[in-house]
C-alpha cells in the first residue's frame, strides 16, 4: 500500500512574516514545498484603492506604508525579539524547494499545481486567488490572515482591534479560501496581547509568530480529512486597510498606538 499524501504547497509573495511560518511549517511536514510570487507594483495597488476608496484615502495609505517602512530600523530590535522568543528563522531554509511565479494566478502556476499534486495549500501574503485559480486545485485551500474574522479582514488586522478599543480581538485566523476576502470558513483563531513596543510593522510578526501552533493544526486536520469549518462569528463584517497617514499620526501622538 502506497504512503498517504502529506504534501503541502505553501503560496506566498515572500517576505519575513511568511519566511518564518514557512521554516516552521517545515519542522511538522517535511514535503514541503513553496510557490513565490512577485509582490504587486505599488502603483497597481494605489489604483486598485483610489479606484474603491478615493484618491485621497489611498495616497494617505501609501504614505503610512512608506513611514512604517522608514522607521523599521528603530522596530528592529523588537522584530529580533520576537523572532528570537519563538525560536524562528527570518530566511527560507535552503532545503526546501522553492518555485517562482509572476501570479500565483498565472496559468504556468496552475500547471505546475497540477503536476505537485499537493494534499493541502496554505496561502499567507499573497495576491487574492482569482476563482478560475481556486477552480484548478483539487485540494483543500487554507489561508493564514493576521486578524481576527469577520470584523477584522484584510489589512492591519491588530492594528484597528487596538484603534476601536477591542484588544482582546488582537488576533488572528487561519480560514479556508474562498472567493471572497477572508471571507472563508474559520479553522482556529488565537489571540494574545502586544507588548508596549510593538507597533504596525512588528504587530502583523507577531501574530504570525504566534500562531505557528493553529496553523500546524489546520494542516494536520486537512491531511487526516478531520477539518471543522466554523461559520463566522455574529457581528460586523469589515475589510480593513493601511490606515491614512494622518489617522495613524493621530493615534500614534494621542493614544500611544503606532
Amino acid at each position: 500500500m502506497s504512503e498517504p499524501n502529506k504534501r503541502l504547497l505553501v503560496m506566498t509573495a515572500g517576505g519575513a512574516n511568511p519566511n518564518v511560518m514557512i521554516n516552521a511549517l517545515a519542522t511538522h511536514f517535511p514535503d514541503i514545498h513553496v510557490f513565490l510570487e512577485n509582490p504587486e507594483g505599488k502603483g497597481e495597488i494605489f489604483k486598485r484603492r483610489a479606484r474603491r476608496l478615493g484618491w485621497l484615502t489611498a495616497a494617505g495609505q501609501m504614505g503610512t506604508m512608506v513611514a512604517s517602512r522608514l522607521g523599521k530600523r528603530f522596530t528592529a530590535r523588537r522584530t529580533a525579539e520576537i523572532i528570537a522568543e519563538h525560536g524562528l528563522n527570518a530566511e527560507i531554509g535552503s532545503s526546501i524547494p522553492v518555485a517562482r511565479f509572476s501570479s500565483l494566478n498565472d496559468e504556468d502556476c496552475h500547471r505546475a499545481t497540477e503536476k505537485l499534486q499537493p494534499a493541502v495549500i496554505f496561502t499567507i501574503s499573497c495576491r487574492i486567488l482569482k476563482p478560475r485559480t481556486l477552480a484548478s486545485f483539487e485540494c483543500p485551500v487554507i489561508n493564514f490572515h493576521a486578524g481576527i474574522n469577520p470584523a477584522y479582514r484584510g489589512q492591519m488586522g491588530g492594528y484597528w482591534a487596538l484603534v476601536e478599543n477591542d484588544k482582546g480581538n488582537f488576533g488572528a485566523t487561519v480560514h479556508l479560501v474562498d472567493k471572497g476576502v477572508d471571507t472563508g470558513a474559520t479553522l482556529y483563531e488565537m489571540r494574545l496581547k502586544p507588548a508596549r513596543n510593538d507597533t504596525i510593522s512588528t504587530y502583523p510578526l507577531l501574530l504570525t509568530a504566534g500562531s505557528i501552533d493553529i496553523a500546524v493544526s489546520a494542516i494536520e486536520d486537512a491531511l487526516s480529512g478531520s477539518l471543522s469549518p466554523q461559520p463566522p462569528l455574529p457581528g460586523k463584517s469589515v475589510l480593513r486597510y493601511p490606515p491614512p497617514l494622518w489617522t495613524w499620526l493621530w493615534n500614534g501622538v494621542t493614544r500611544r498606538i503606532w
